[in-house]
This record gives C-alpha cells, sequence and structure tokens, in this order.
C-alpha cells in the first residue's frame, strides 16, 4: 500500500467517524423522526452525498450509530474470542457492558424508544438489530463455543446471554432509567458485576 493510498484511507475513516459522532450526537438529542441526512451531514462536515456513500440510508445510520456505541465500550468479537478463562473474559465484558449500560447516551437512546414505541415502533426494531440484538449473538456465540470444551452447561446459548445481560443491569441501571440518581458507589457497581459472573458461571459448570 502506498502512503498515498493510506492517506486516503485515512481520511475516508475520519469522515465515517466524524458522520457517525454527528448521528449519535442527533440522534440522542432530538430523537430519530426529528434527525434527517442532511443535519448529520452539516454536523459532520461533509457532504450529504459523503453520508449516504458510507450509509445507503437512515435505518443504515442510526444501526451504525448504535454499533459504534459498543465498539467505543470496547465490546467487539474480539473480546469474546478467547475460551481458555471464561471467568476472566466474562468479568471483563460484564465491567465494559456495565458502564456502556448506564452511559448517558444509551440511556437516551433507549427513552427515546421507548417514549416513541406506539408511534415509531420502527426506531424500536432498529435500536434492538444494533444494540442488544448484536449483543445477544456475540455472547450466545461465546457461550456455545466454551460449552463445546466441556466445562460449563449453559443450555439454549440465546437464553443464557439474555439471562447474563439482564442479571448484569443491577440496581444501577434500574434507578438510571427512572431518572433517579445511583446509590451504589463504582466499587460497589464493579464488585457486583463480578459476582454476578461468578455466580452466573457457578451455576453452569459441570
Amino acid at each position: 500500500m502506498t502512503s498515498s493510498t493510506a492517506a486516503v484511507l485515512s481520511r475516508t475513516e475520519q469522515k465515517r467517524q466524524a458522520i457517525l459522532e454527528a448521528a449519535i450526537e442527533l440522534f440522542c438529542g432530538q430523537g430519530f423522526p426529528n434527525t434527517s441526512m442532511d443535519e448529520v451531514a452539516r454536523l459532520a462536515g461533509v457532504s450529504k452525498q459523503t453520508v449516504y456513500s458510507h450509509y445507503g440510508n437512515k435505518d443504515d445510520l442510526f444501526i451504525a450509530a448504535i454499533e459504534a456505541k459498543c465498539v467505543m465500550h470496547d465490546i467487539t468479537p474480539e473480546m469474546l474470542a478467547d475460551i481458555s478463562n471464561p471467568q476472566r473474559v466474562l468479568r471483563h465484558f460484564a465491567q465494559r457492558f456495565g458502564e456502556m449500560i448506564v452511559s448517558g447516551e444509551a440511556l437516551t437512546v433507549y427513552r427515546a424508544c421507548v417514549s416513541q414505541a406506539d408511534t415509531h415502533p420502527e426506531i424500536s426494531r432498529l435500536y434492538f438489530a444494533g444494540g442488544p440484538g448484536v449483543m445477544l449473538i456475540l455472547l450466545g456465540d461465546f457461550f456455545r463455543r466454551v460449552e463445546e470444551a466441556g466445562a460449563y452447561r449453559f443450555g439454549n446459548p440465546r437464553h443464557a446471554a439474555t439471562r447474563l445481560c439482564l442479571m448484569l443491569f443491577g440496581e444501577r441501571r434500574l434507578r438510571m432509567e427512572l431518572g433517579l440518581a445511583p446509590e451504589d458507589t463504582d466499587d460497589e457497581r464493579r464488585e457486583y458485576l463480578n459476582a454476578t459472573v461468578d455466580m452466573f458461571l457457578a451455576a453452569a459448570r459441570v
């Protein structure tokens, strides 16, 4: 690869990142229905054509923005690639997932989906496809591979993934969904997440 090609790719990636950041800000700030691709382009400092060249429509952009939030918190397939130490991997996942689900942007998008579910159910479908749906697929595949190694039995991988994710919400997420301030400290939150993983694995150990 030549240096000029690398530079072009770098500029392209920078534009893609700018588009995603602009989309996240607008979707969180004013909601999916009230955000246009023109506004995203203006905020990102690119042309509308550039936005469409990266993301074919607003639905695709919304899903990409939700998925980008997962990547920003290091929740990627690589995080769940190693099955040699499930406790270590899942504790790491739990901390990153636990941080993401109580972030301001995650809560804003979630509340927007719930508040508009009756009039704009497609937003909830897009949110689930780009966020929770991806998470359940990644975790389910991890549990399937760990179970094949023989030390654990999780049963239905999808159900196991759903069970763990909901357990990791904890009291902090429940309180914040209701607009209440968390009462636990960060240390207590970390302890809760680690203990949840340990309890989950203990129940599945052969």
